[in-house]
């Protein structure tokens, strides 16, 4: 899509009760510019410098597009048991109309209305930032829909 920056790699902090087979960023284990972390342990990886995919936070723009990404990863529930860890860390949050594909149904809470997958999300965030967005969402099983839905050319 966009010429990759310089930036740090991006971090994502997966919690410890989330399934690997149902996590839409599994495929991107191993990939060149991507860390995981399994929550609570942390990795190598200093996180100076980089921001938070949140909710709440200003939007993420080119003005971040140098700085790294950390990605929380689990439900929601489960992720804002994660965030008191990574308080520290400047939230940037998604312009507001990206819409998700993916089919949610939980019996314990209620997702934001405008809750992406994590994937999704990522993406969305590449975007925001000017990043090379190409492969990304190859495995992703909505890939198709969530494409449509954003109204972006496969």
């Amino acid at each position: 899509m966009s010429t990759q920056s310089a930036a740090p790699p991006t971090v994502i902090v997966v919690h410890a009760k989330e399934k690997r087979s149902k996590c839409s960023v599994e495929p991107l284990r191993g990939r060149p510019g991507f860390a995981f972390w399994k929550w609570p342990r942390r990795g190598a990886e200093s996180l100076d410098g980089y921001v938070r995919l949140g909710v709440g936070g200003p939007q993420l723009s080119h003005a971040d597009r140098e700085r790294g990404l950390l990605v929380l990863d689990g439900t929601w529930r489960l992720a804002s048991k994660m965030e008191p860890d990574f308080a520290a860390i400047p939230v940037r949050g998604l312009p507001p109309h990206w819409k998700t594909a993916y089919p949610r149904v939980s019996k314990l809470s209620e997702d934001p209305s405008a809750g992406l997958a994590t994937i999704e999300a990522i993406y969305a965030a590449y975007v925001a930032l000017g990043r090379d967005t190409t492969g990304l969402l190859d495995e992703y099983r909505w890939k198709n829909e969530f494409l449509r839905l954003n109204e972006i050319e496969k």
